[in-house]
């Protein structure tokens, strides 16, 4: 029996991820230039507020599903009915049949944090970390090139407006999703959200991300089951050291020919040379 995915319902949907706007170069120049827009969302479950995120808006119904489920809000996705994103009123309502009574005791434990565009995590966040089992997969040195070459495809706000991050589900050096947002952890929540709600393996994938690699973004990339963290920016210390306890390879500082293994060098064939 399939199982049957909520409702979802959608009004406005057409927000623009970039505007035009005029700049003055050095020279004293008019210049036309494109910014990245950034609008609130007011996230609800069961009708209850319980954050308002500051985003693109470019897949607020992943978003809202995705958040919630990394901060543990929800957890059963069997049980969600509708998902209702409005942006004349800048909120994504989230509907579940789920119980939801202990919402009070996690929304008073809260932690502030580096998480650009969200900068808290609730009580439910470090929640079922324990219990995670991560496969070891083997990846070659050419791989990883090959797919820091195909990424570079994307980034398509970036390239226009600049002020975004990017995040992308990679299958070896194939990228099968990939998501812009003013915040970094906003990215890594909507493709949790999509991946959520299509009960889509992680074992398999490989995580990208433009952003540095701190401690949510490990627990985030934990709790979606992938076992590869690849991004193009630093390490924290504390990312480090739970990518170490929960056996996340850890690729940082990738660009072009470029990479820094800072945890799981041993399962990295190194068989592509590189010229002094």
């Amino acid at each position: 029996m399939t199982r049957a995915k909520p409702q979802l319902i959608k009004t406005n949907t057409q927000v623009p991820l970039t505007i035009a706007v005029t700049a003055v170069d050095e020279n004293g120049q008019l210049q036309e230039k494109y910014v990245a827009c950034e609008r609130p969302l007011t996230v609800y479950l069961n009708w209850r507020p319980i954050v308002t995120l500051m985003t693109l808006g470019a897949r607020a119904e992943a978003l809202a599903l995705g958040y919630l489920k990394n901060q543990g809000f929800i957890n059963d996705v069997s049980q969600l009915e509708s998902v209702i994103v409005d942006w004349d009123v800048a909120s994504a309502a989230v509907i579940t049949r789920e119980q939801t009574e202990d919402l009070d005791a996690k929304l008073a434990d809260k932690t502030v944090t580096t998480g650009c565009g969200q900068g808290t995590v609730f009580g439910g966040f470090m929640e079922g970390l324990g219990d995670i089992v991560l496969p070891q997969p083997k990846l070659k040195q050419s791989m990883l090139y090959s797919l820091l070459k195909n990424i570079s495809e994307y980034n398509q706000t970036y390239k226009n407006a600049g002020a975004v991050h990017g995040c992308g589900l990679c299958e070896a050096d194939k990228i099968k999703s990939f998501v812009e947002d003013v915040g970094r952890h906003n990215a890594v929540d909507t493709l949790a959200g999509e991946m959520w709600l299509e009960q889509d393996r992680g074992d398999n994938k490989i995580f990208y991300t433009t952003g540095r690699l701190t401690s949510e973004m490990v627990i985030k990339v934990a709790k979606m089951g992938i076992p590869v963290l690849l991004s193009r920016s630093g390490v924290t210390q504390m990312g480090l050291e739970l990518a170490q306890k929960l056996g996340i390879t850890m690729v940082a500082r990738a660009k072009g020919r470029h990479f820094l293994v800072y945890n799981g060098a041993d399962n990295i064939e190194f068989d592509a040379s590189n010229p002094r």
